[in-house]
């Protein structure tokens, strides 16, 4: 199969095309959700990078938890999540987020986290204490953990897999050529040897990374960084349209159209990785408890998935 890009997506700036429109939240169970996580003091990604699925995933009853606080020590220029210098260690917030697994009767949780590298351990500890807080008081919800690199750290990694997360997910983000743009703070080359380390520590934890598109790659940078992926032991993938958070943050270079996603999503399939999920509006954590149960059957499938939904938007 060729791996080159359709000469009818060429790239070009554009205004927001309509498969990305959202319905804006507001469902009783997004409400719900809403009061008990402000009641509990605890941060999720859904709200604090303003991801377009917000409305969708807290009106199935699902959230990513976002550890750590809400403040991060790393300036990336796609992310709208607040930086600057921490708050002090919240050594009761894996207790909080297991009370609200518990309350919420959720069956998969996504954990994430802000990057502490103000923390010898990157906040590692508070990953692991936070999964075996959920086991114990959360019933049988299944539990997957989005983390940052911890600097490249060993031990930090090993604290983490030794908690026995069910999936261990960490972003590679963006193509190597665009890292220092887009994620100053992080390195192509650790993200790949964070996902091999885990692979190879605990090949029956599954791995799983995902890439924005819409930053500037060229299709073919995009292609190797697949490649790249899966030689890391990368079992799962997300790809999803990078859209920018607000004028101080990146601008978008062009919007992918479905018809690309569906080329990627059979591209990396032929690449051998166990689930791919691609769309306009896949994130990391979107229908990460199907993303699971998918690859745990073996479907070996390629998910068709726009992301939320398309209807008419009110935002």
């Amino acid at each position: 199969m060729s791996t080159d890009a359709p000469a009818a997506f060429a790239r070009r700036r554009e205004p927001k095309p309509p498969w990305l429109k959202v319905r804006a939240p507001g469902s009783p169970a997004y409400r719900q959700i809403k009061g008990l996580l402000g009641g509990l003091r605890l941060h999720t990604v859904c709200e604090e990078a303003h991801c377009p699925n917000v409305g969708e995933c807290w009106h199935r009853g699902t959230a990513t938890f976002m550890l750590l606080g809400d403040t991060c020590t790393r300036a990336c220029g796609f992310c709208a999540v607040a930086h600057g210098r921490p708050a002090g260690l919240d050594t009761e917030e894996p207790s909080r987020v297991a009370r609200a697994v518990a309350d919420m009767q959720l069956r998969y949780v996504v954990l994430t986290s802000v990057d502490r590298d103000d923390l010898e351990d990157g906040g590692a500890s508070i990953f692991a204490e936070t999964i075996r807080r959920i086991r114990t008081q959360g019933g049988s919800a299944r539990v997957e953990v989005l983390i940052p690199d911890f600097q490249g750290k060993e031990a930090p990694l090993r604290t983490v897999l030794d908690a026995r997360p069910d999936v261990l997910n960490h972003n590679v983000e963006t193509v190597p050529r665009l890292y220092r743009l887009a994620r100053p703070g992080g390195r192509y080359a650790r993200t790949l040897e964070l996902l091999d380390r885990a692979h190879a520590w605990a090949p029956d934890i599954p791995t799983k990374s995902g890439l924005m598109v819409g930053l500037g790659e060229a299709w073919d940078e995009v292609v190797a960084t697949l490649a790249d992926l899966r030689a890391a032991g990368c079992s799962m993938l997300t790809i999803g349209q990078y859209l920018s958070p607000s004028a101080a943050h990146l601008p978008v270079a062009r919007y992918y159209h479905p018809d690309e996603f569906d080329m990627l999503k059979s591209i990396a399939s032929g690449m051998g990785f166990g689930h791919v999920e691609a769309g306009p509006l896949v994130r990391s954590s979107y229908h990460a408890d199907e993303q699971a149960d998918s690859y745990d059957r073996g479907d070996g499938r390629v998910v068709t998935a726009g992301g939320a939904s398309q209807d008419p938007a009110t935002t």
